[in-house]
């Protein structure tokens, strides 16, 4: 078990985030294990054949499948800032840090050999990560960041409404079986840890994350907050049918809101904001968000700020007028 005490000022500095280093982390770390899930098969089966530039078997030495994940890698990805700013910090990681990392990492097994080349470089080795790292973002992980930023942003907003009307206990208690808060505590079950942390202020930051399902995984080091990586909402719409397809224009949904609201809609069922809609629809900014306040005013969408982003998702009634209207890009 795993007991992080939270005092009032713990409370009121939780915070969400999503990184795109974290993704880039947890598809790896799922890379490690025996076998991709079922679940990110196809985005596994789109990447496989862009691979071959990358040095996998350095990324999988540092990040092999075991209960422990390099630290100064969680302290990147949990900066706030885009992918090249958290690898830079990681270049820049300081080369102690690394070696003690690793060796966790591989605990009572042997260190492999691109690992151990790793550390002995020192500060070059940290360089070479970083840009593997880089390389592998950019097949991996690059092509696909808008559709995974859209189910990011989806389970931060979800989680935002859950604090408004359960309280901090719904929230917690709803991010994975394994935890729990009782009284101060906040418990995450743990079999193989047995460590207690006293937050003191620091804070708790969520990070939600496409391809942690279904791990938990926990970081807490001295002077920043501790940080929980839970498994986001709504990954099987990222890879399936819907969540990246043409918008639906059916006769009837197109007759009854018109062809642009109705494709506008069928893009919607994974939040996006105004840019994003009217590059795949090859429509204007300024036509899209007339149709989108339509649509808003009609209950037909609602939408939330995300960082500098305004964001859009279609409503519960609005996903009974595609799914009624039939497949969502059949036209039919």
């Amino acid at each position: 078990m795993i007991r992080l005490r939270m005092g009032v000022a713990d409370v009121a500095r939780i915070r969400f985030g999503y990184s795109p280093l974290a993704e880039v982390v947890q598809s790896l770390y799922q890379l490690s294990s025996p076998g991709v899930s079922t679940l990110h098969r196809p985005w596994w089966e789109a990447t496989r054949g862009r691979l071959p530039g990358v040095d996998m078997a350095l990324l999988r030495a540092v990040l092999p499948a075991n209960a422990y994940v390099a630290d100064f890698l969680f302290s990147a990805a949990s900066h706030p800032g885009g992918i090249d700013e958290q690898l830079r910090l990681v270049a820049q990681a300081d080369v102690a840090e690394i070696r003690a990392d690793v060796a966790a990492a591989w605990g009572r097994d042997p260190i492999p050999a691109p690992a151990r080349d790793l550390v002995a470089e020192g500060a070059a080795g940290a360089r070479r990560l970083a840009d593997s790292l880089w390389r592998y973002w950019s097949v991996a992980i690059e092509p696909h960041w808008q559709q995974l930023r859209a189910v990011l942003e989806d389970d931060v907003a979800y989680r935002a409404a859950q604090l408004t009307t359960g309280g901090v206990d719904a929230l917690l208690s709803g991010l994975h079986p394994e935890v729990s808060v009782r009284g101060e505590e906040l418990r995450i079950d743990k079999r193989r840890h047995s460590v207690a942390h006293d937050l003191a202020g620091d804070g708790l930051t969520l990070f939600p994350s496409v391809f942690a399902w279904p791990r938990l995984m926990v970081d807490k080091a001295p002077g920043r907050p501790a940080t929980l990586v839970y498994a986001c909402r709504g990954v099987g719409r990222l890879w399936g049918r819907g969540s990246d397809q043409p918008g639906c224009d059916s006769d009837a949904l197109g007759a009854l809101l018109g062809q642009s609201r109705a494709a506008i809609l069928g893009r919607l069922a994974l939040p996006k904001s105004t840019t994003d809609l009217a590059s795949e629809l090859g429509q204007s900014p300024p036509s899209v968000s007339f149709h989108l306040s339509v649509l808003r005013r009609s209950g037909l969408v609602t939408s939330w700020r995300s960082g500098r982003r305004v964001v859009y998702r279609r409503t519960q009634l609005a996903d009974g007028l595609v799914a009624a209207s039939g497949p969502e890009g059949d036209g039919g």
